[in-house]
């Protein structure tokens, strides 16, 4: 793949290693980093799309996955920018495992947080009324980083929100020992609250959330 083969020359270029064991320190040393911070791997990302647009049109989904191939964690970030650029308001329905692969493979609160808000929610856009079949499947899913993807994927979504949607995925993990899917129901209820402060308000008395939950819930009412 030319567009694979350029974007892992030229970062691998551009390696920093100071800046490399600073990020891998920030990401707990789950995954190696070759320190090329957002700003610059964005605009190497760029130059290497405007020259490979047709190759990406034709064949984004196996690109992504052959950059998640790739070690370095900068390469997993251009894979999922590259599915919001290319891939947004053009899914087939069958994405759907697609993007529940994206969210599970290497994840970490990094890529899944963008996944949730940026591809899985726009996806369920797309396909509006089978959002409760798919959300099902991701709450109910054994795998952690699927659960809080259902409880943040309508992160901005405003007025849009399907406020049952987000009520009973937060009470189904309401008492979850994850501290990731504890600050994710805090995040979810927060930005709603944006919107109709008093419904987060009602559902925090009414639902025993954890306390962090809660906290981030409440943050920005008191």
């Amino acid at each position: 793949m030319a567009f694979v083969n350029q974007l892992r020359t030229q970062l691998e270029a551009h390696r920093n290693q100071d800046n490399a064991l600073q990020m891998q320190a920030y990401m707990k040393d789950l995954f190696p980093f070759l320190g090329i911070k957002a700003p610059q791997r964005k605009a190497l990302l760029k130059q290497i799309v405007n020259s490979e647009k047709e190759e990406l049109n034709e064949n984004c989904r196996p690109i992504v996955i052959a950059l998640y191939e790739l070690e370095a964690r900068e390469f997993h970030y251009c894979a999922i920018e590259l599915v919001y650029k290319f891939l947004n308001k053009k899914y087939i329905e069958a994405d759907f495992d697609y993007i529940s692969d994206l969210i599970t493979t290497k994840p970490h609160w990094d890529t899944v947080d963008f996944i949730a808000k940026h591809i899985l929610g726009n996806y369920i856009l797309q396909y509006w009324d089978k959002r409760y079949e798919y959300i099902s499947l991701l709450s109910g899913s054994e795998h952690m980083w699927l659960n809080r993807s259902a409880i943040l994927f309508q992160l901005g979504y405003k007025t849009k929100t399907d406020i049952e949607i987000l009520f009973k995925v937060c009470k189904t993990h309401a008492d979850s020992d994850e501290f990731f899917i504890q600050k994710a129901i805090g995040w979810a209820l927060r930005e709603y609250a944006k919107t109709d402060p008093k419904a987060v308000i009602d559902f925090t008395n009414q639902v025993q959330l954890r306390p962090l939950s809660k906290r981030e819930a409440l943050k920005r009412l008191r």
